[in-house]
């Protein structure tokens, strides 16, 4: 699968990008897809090639590209060590609503000035803390934002004020969210409380609830479960094909 190697200057600094594409003459529509509390990494290198071969231009960003040059985690063993455990909470913490904001408008300027990407309205993606992050981008940087799509996404409702569900009502893009069973990150009441804001605010949705467990879509996670991420890639086929290049 054709890809660069590249950065994206934000006002925080320098992220190092991957940028796949299909084979042959573009150009397609763009993607962002932020990646799970693991971050950048080959499992996800893997995930947007295969994303870009259903017909889009998918930006990878390194989400943690202002913790400097980060050692890897192993997602096998970075929640059951107790180090590892706290390093990566402590990178998901790391970025606020506003910073994913910032990010994902300089990841779109970027999107938008590259020959192989058609169009100014993109399309996002997250899993776990990606799939916040998606929501969060899609509430914050309306504009840019065609479709937007959540896996397993956590704290998509919480008590804060800063709850992307809260921001329902800014939202332009039609969204899908694929929770996880037993996931206290995501709970019966989230998409709950979640269906009734989007509702409220009149965006296109679909809220489902996968049999499997957090993180079944990423291949690295202990909880990967290939039927579940087999149906997560046909509903994101779904979405982006629906309203991305119109």
């Amino acid at each position: 699968m054709p890809n660069i190697t590249d950065t994206i200057t934000t006002p925080d600094g320098t992220a190092p990008v991957r940028l796949f594409t299909p084979e042959g003459q573009g150009p397609w529509p763009g993607v962002v897809m932020i990646p799970d509390a693991g971050g950048f990494r080959q499992t996800f290198f893997d995930m947007a090639a295969t994303l870009a071969d259903s017909g889009y231009a998918v930006l990878l960003p390194d989400v943690y590209y202002r913790q400097g040059d980060w050692a890897p985690f192993d997602m096998k063993t970075a929640f059951t060590d107790d180090d590892e455990r706290k390093r990566l909470m402590t990178f998901v913490g790391s970025i606020s609503p506003e910073a994913w904001a910032s990010d994902a408008t300089a990841y779109f300027d970027y999107l938008e000035g590259r020959p192989e990407v058609s169009g100014s309205k993109f399309g996002i993606t997250g899993y776990c803390m990606g799939g916040r992050a998606s929501l969060i981008v899609a509430g914050r940087v309306p504009d840019r934002v065609a479709a937007a799509a959540s896996f397993h996404g956590g704290g998509l409702v919480t008590d804060g004020n800063d709850s992307p569900h809260l921001q329902a009502d800014q939202i332009k893009a039609v969204v899908y969210v694929g929770g996880a069973e037993n996931d206290g990150s995501f709970t019966a009441d989230h998409a709950e409380q979640l269906e009734k804001a989007l509702t409220a605010a009149g965006v296109e949705h679909k809220i489902e609830t996968y049999s499997a467990a957090h993180g079944y879509a990423v291949p690295d996670n202990r909880s990967y479960d290939a039927d579940a991420a087999e149906r997560h890639w046909m509903a994101m086929r779904e979405v982006f094909g629906a309203n991305l290049g119109k």
